[in-house]
Order: structure tokens, then C-alpha cells, then sequence
């Protein structure tokens, strides 16, 4: 029976969620917000994982984060000692000011239930939060600075959807930026309610089966950044709003065309970050991407199982400054696995970024997939390996794009075989052939020569068919161990011009992710130069090779910050009424405006691709200052060789 007092709490959230005021203005000019995401914090048993918490919290703190997001399963039981445990951590840095939003994991559904994750979490929930009716102190959302957070209990979203709608309408205007965080997600990397609810969801239960197209249109139009734990494991994937290769605008708004009425273009997808892991314990790689609608940008795992030698603690960042959000995603490995041993290792952790991104809300962006798919698959749809895009337009006129270059330092990645189980009469799918129809309309692309999928031959099959003690039919069907290759997500994002700048500033971003890793589906190291992929991971039914192609700067570790990527090739086209006589093309090194080269040192040639690999001659003083070019032939038109993420702009001589 429930304590008068928690009842109390219920009712009084019910009514701030009808009386408050939720009416304040976007700010003219926001200030800076730091997002922390800190994964799953269970220990094991009655412990939460005390040492992996800390340390990641300490780092939130040390890189200036304002607001925590634990994205659920704070427990493993939920028992006393364990929210006495997680609360003795939060408190410590609530005192120092750092908020705290937290969402609410199956561990806590199954074990705390609505009574305890109360009583504990009241203390943490913004007192200006405004929450879901009837699913109050589970469900909820603020506003701080520029940017509107959205937190949602387990299995939650089809439930909420409908009360997100509202909100974002409501709130049209206070914001520019959209952050959902929950326990779980559409897609997943081991789970995902699409696999869950849709291709193995119960007969008769269309909640999310009526509404999973329209969530992710709705995403993808907002730009929505959707954070969650459950998988500990490490993810990055955008998740689109249609099938890709699709012809049909599915509903979708013009903001995505890429057509010159159209203006810049972004694609119809939403981004999902997988937090990864502060726990004691990691999960395989299972079910891999879901090619329908997600492709994988990063994947990390660390499983101490199966030639995986640590765990990873995890901690992720999401920088909003007017315009623009910044991501970085650090790890530390460990070895703890309980709280009574090891507690040193994790009182320095050796933090390395493994992922990032900048961008602005006024960008253009382009999938660039790996320089492996076999040769006769890659003028097909959208299986682009170049660095090339269409022109992305500034508002004062100037343009950008990219113009050459290779996709050959990507990261790699093994799954596991896993089956999805039938039962006649229990299952939506009508027979083992309409599940194995679902698949491959929610999650899998079947291959076919005109529409291939690259991840595998064979990449959902029947398995073995029966009956249970009923005599219902019973089955499965099996998703084959493969290997997958992860794509680029490559933005050119535009800033208005600074003091210190004659044109606009381009962000270019998504080169750096990648340095050339290949994990084991349990994260042992593997060579990407030397080692082959799973059988059947190509669509021609071979394995995929080893990458001998790969760049020999590429560092095939996971600190992104000791490697190099490949050279690529950036147009940039001043506004006409720019002057390009006193004019130098410039990037952005420290917060300091550089030229990218001397006056003397740019060449005036219009672009040639075979400059990436055969350089023309240049003065001995040039040899170590970047390639850069002017084409006079059209005017206006600068060109350069870089070979990392930058922001780069005109300045004056």
C-alpha cells in the first residue's frame, strides 16, 4: 500500500504539472550548457558501481558540466543501500551545483517501482520541471538556456508521445535545441523497441507499431538528440525518418531538400547516442545495424569476456552555445568489477576521446560510406565512398563543399548470431515468413543486386520451426554473425562572420571519428590491415578483406586525438561583393584565426583531384604550409587540401 506522504508527492507534481508557468521567452543571447550523460551505474547485488560513478562524474565536473542526465538503471535491485550508495556520490556534486535529470531503467520498474525511484529521486528533479500528467516524476521536461530536455521512464516513448507533441508545440519558440533522454531507444544496439515491440512485438499490441514512423519524422524534423543507457556499450548512429534509398518524402518537411529552392539541407534523420557504460559489467555487440533506417558512426565496447581485457567507463558531453553543440565522448578503461577491489584505478582515469561532433542548426550534411563495398555495388543509391557534396550556402552568400578525396580510414566492428523467436497465435507476425517480412520492413535490408546490403549476404534467415506443447506453431529466425563497417557522418554547419572575419565561418566536422579500429563483437582488438571480416559479411556472400588501404597515419587506436584521416579537398566561394584581392583563407587553431597558408604560397590554379595524391610544385618555403588555391578562371572560388576537422573562414591579409 502506498505511503500517504508518496501520494502526497504524486498530487502535488500532477498540479505544478497544471500550474506551472512555462511561458519564459528564449533568452536573446544564451548562455553556454553542458550536458553530461552518465550511463548505468549498477554494481552487482545490493551495490551500485561506486568507483566507475565517481570517476565519471569527476570528469563532468573538471569539463565544466551544468547538467547530468543518469540515463536509468542507477540500481541493479533498487534496494536502500543502493540509492543510499548513488545518492552519497550525487549529493557531493548537487552541493557544488551541478543539476541532475535522471530517468528511470527497467531495473527500476522491476525492482524500486514508482514508490522508492520517488522518495529518492524528488531530491534531484528540478523543482521547475514539468511533468507528464499521470505519469508524473517518470516523465517530464525543462528548459535551460536555448535547449529543451525531455526525460522519459523505460519503455516509455510510446506512452509519451503524444505528450512530447504538445510540448515541443507548446514551447515553439523558447527553444533551438532538443535533447530526449531515456533508458532505452527506438533502435538500440543489443535491444531497441522496433525489435522489441514491432518485429517480435505481442499480437495485438500496436502502440508503437501505429506511431514508430511519425516519431521518427517528428525527431528528425526538430533535430532531436536522443541520449539512453540500457546497452552498456558505446553507440552513435543516425536514425532516419524513411528508408534510405527512398524516393518517397514520407511527410517530411522541405527543410530537407537538397534542391536549390530547398536551401541547405539536412538529411531526415535524428541523432542517438548510446552513453556506454559505469558499471561492472559490458554487453556483446548483437543484432548489429538496423540498415533500414540507422547507420552506425562510432561503436565501442568493452565486455573483460572473450579476449576483451577491461571494462570502459564512459562519459559524454553535449556543449550547446547559441547555435551550436559541441559533442565529446571520453573512456577510461578498468579492470574493477565490485567496489571492494581496485578502487586506485579509477582515481586517475586515463580519459581519451573516442568521439565528437560540432555543428550548427543552419548546416548541410552527407553520409560517406567506407571504401569497401565490393565494385560493382558502388554507383548504387546512395553508396557514395568520396568526399563530395553539394554546395552549402551561407547568409552572406558564400559557399562551401567538398570536392575529393577517399573514405579510406574507418573503424570496423564484429556482431554476434542471435535469433528472433515466433509463437503462433502469441506473436504479431502471421507465420515464420511474415516475421521474416517485418524484418526486412522495420529493420533489415533485404539484398538484392539493385539494392544491396552491405553488411551481409545473408542478413536474416529462417531458423528452426516446431511446436510448443499447444501445438502452435514456433520458431526463429537467425541474424548471422557479421562484420560491419561504420559510415562518416560529415557536416558543413555555418556561423555568421566575427569581428576578426572579411566572410561567414564554415564548421567542418566528421572526419576525425574514425582512426582505422576493428573490434571483436566483445571488443578484442583486431587489425583492420590484416585481419578478415566474418564470412558472409559482404553482399556477395565473401568476407570483407583486410584494409590494406588504410593511411599509414591512421593510429588504429581509440584516442582520436593521436591519429590522422584522410585528405580531402574544400571549395570555398566568397560572397561577390567580397574583394578576395586582400583576402586569405584562414582556420580557426586555439581560438585563434591562422591563414592556412601565407600569401606567397597560394597558387592560382583552379582545383585538380589528382593534386591528393600528385601535389603540384611550390616554392621551398611552401613545403610545409598547407595546399591552398585560388581559381581566378571564376573568381571568388578558394580551394585547399586538409586532412582533419576545422573551422575555417576568409580574413583579411
Amino acid at each position: 500500500m502506498f505511503k500517504p506522504t508518496i501520494i502526497a508527492l504524486v498530487v502535488a507534481a500532477s498540479l505544478a504539472a497544471c500550474n506551472s508557468d512555462s511561458s519564459t521567452p528564449l533568452p536573446d543571447k544564451p548562455g553556454q550548457l553542458k550536458v553530461g550523460i552518465l550511463p548505468d551505474t549498477q554494481g552487482g547485488g545490493d551495490n551500485i558501481a561506486i568507483h566507475p560513478m565517481e570517476a565519471v562524474l569527476a570528469k563532468h565536473q573538471a569539463e565544466g558540466v551544468n547538467l547530468v542526465i543518469p540515463v536509468g538503471d542507477l540500481t541493479d535491485n533498487g534496494s536502500t543501500k543502493e540509492w543510499a550508495q548513488w545518492r552519497s556520490i550525487a549529493e557531493k556534486y548537487q552541493a557544488q551545483g551541478m543539476e541532475f535529470l535522471p530517468v528511470m531503467g527497467n531495473h527500476e520498474t522491476s525492482h524500486a517501482y514508482t514508490v522508492e525511484w520517488i522518495e529518492n529521486m524528488r531530491h534531484y528533479i528540478p523543482e521547475d520541471a514539468i511533468h507528464m500528467p499521470t505519469a508524473e516524476w517518470l516523465n517530464y521536461y525543462i528548459i535551460r538556456e536555448n535547449t529543451l530536455v525531455i526525460g522519459l521512464a523505460y519503455y516509455n516513448l510510446p506512452i509519451a508521445f503524444g505528450w512530447i507533441k504538445d510540448v515541443i508545440a507548446d514551447n515553439e519558440g523558447k527553444f533551438d535545441h532538443i535533447v530526449i533522454a531515456s533508458h532505452d531507444g527506438l533502435v538500440g544496439a543489443k535491444y531497441g523497441q522496433t525489435r522489441e515491440q514491432i518485429v517480435q512485438g505481442t499480437k495485438g499490441d500496436n502502440r508503437l507499431f501505429d506511431i514508430h514512423k511519425e516519431i521518427r519524422e517528428l525527431f528528425a524534423e526538430h533535430d532531436v538528440i536522443w541520449v539512453q543507457g540500457h546497452e552498456h556499450m558505446y553507440q552513435r548512429s543516425q536514425i532516419h525518418a524513411r528508408v534510405l534509398g527512398s524516393n518517397d518524402p514520407g511527410g517530411m518537411s522541405d527543410v530537407y531538400s537538397s534542391t536549390p529552392s530547398g536551401g541547405n539541407y539536412r538529411m531526415p534523420s535524428y541523432t542517438q547516442i548510446i552513453g556506454g557504460n559505469a558499471s561492472y559489467k559490458g554487453y556483446e555487440y548483437r543484432y548489429g545495424e538496423r540498415e533500414l533506417i540507422q547507420d552506425i558512426i562510432q561503436h565501442k565496447m568493452a565486455t573483460m569476456n572473450n579476449g576483451s581485457e577491461f571494462f570502459d567507463a564512459n562519459a559524454g558531453i553535449l556543449t550547446f552555445n547559441g547555435q551550436q553543440v559541441d559533442y565529446q565522448a571520453y573512456f577510461a578503461p578498468h579492470t574493477i568489477k565490485n567496489n571492494e577491489e581496485g578502487a586506485k584505478e579509477l582515481e586517475n582515469p586515463e580519459w581519451k576521446l573516442m568521439d565528437s561532433f560540432s555543428r550548427t542548426t543552419n548546416r548541410c550534411e552527407s553520409l560517406i560510406y567506407p571504401n569497401s563495398i565490393p565494385e560493382g555495388q558502388r554507383p548504387i543509391l546512395n553508396h557514395i565512398v568520396e568526399y563530395k557534396t553539394n554546395h552549402c550556402v551561407a547568409g552572406d552568400s558564400s559557399k562551401v563543399r567538398l570536392i575529393g578525396g577517399t573514405n579510406n580510414t574507418f573503424n570496423r566492428v564484429d556482431t554476434t548470431e542471435r535469433t528472433m523467436g515466433y509463437t503462433a497465435g502469441l506473436s504479431r507476425a502471421e507465420s515464420m515468413n511474415d516475421m521474416l517480412r517485418l524484418s526486412q520492413q522495420f529493420m533489415f535490408t533485404q539484398n538484392k543486386a539493385w539494392d544491396p546490403n552491405l553488411n551481409a549476404k545473408n542478413r536474416v534467415i529462417a531458423g528452426e520451426r516446431g511446436e510448443d506443447e499447444h501445438g502452435s506453431e514456433q520458431g526463429n529466425l537467425v541474424v548471422p554473425a557479421t562484420t560491419i563497417d561504420m559510415k562518416k557522418h560529415v557536416t558543413l554547419s555555418w556561423l555568421t562572420a566575427d569581428e576578426h572575419t572579411q566572410s561567414d565561418i564554415v564548421i567542418i566536422s566528421g572526419m576525425d571519428v574514425h582512426t582505422g579500429t576493428y573490434q571483436s563483437a566483445y571488443g578484442a582488438i583486431k587489425n583492420l590491415r590484416q585481419d578478415s571480416g566474418l564470412d558472409d559479411s559482404q553482399p556477395d556472400g565473401t568476407k570483407k578483406l583486410p584494409h590494406t588501404a588504410l593511411p599509414s597515419a591512421a593510429s588504429q587506436e581509440w584516442d582520436m586525438t593521436n591519429s590522422k584521416g584522410d585528405s580531402f579537398g574544400l571549395e570555398f566561394t566568397s560572397s561577390e561583393s567580397l574583394d578576395n584581392g586582400n583576402s586569405l583563407l584562414a582556420h580557426k587553431v586555439n581560438g585563434q584565426w591562422q591563414a592556412l597558408t601565407s600569401a606567397e604560397c597560394v597558387i592560382d590554379t583552379p582545383w585538380d583531384e589528382d593534386f591528393l595524391a600528385n601535389p603540384p610544385a611550390r616554392k621551398p618555403v611552401c613545403t610545409d604550409q598547407l595546399l591552398v588555391g585560388y581559381d581566378n578562371q571564376f573568381g571568388h572560388r578558394w580551394w585547399v587540401i586538409l586532412h582533419s576537422d576545422s573551422t575555417v573562414a576568409l580574413i583579411k591579409q
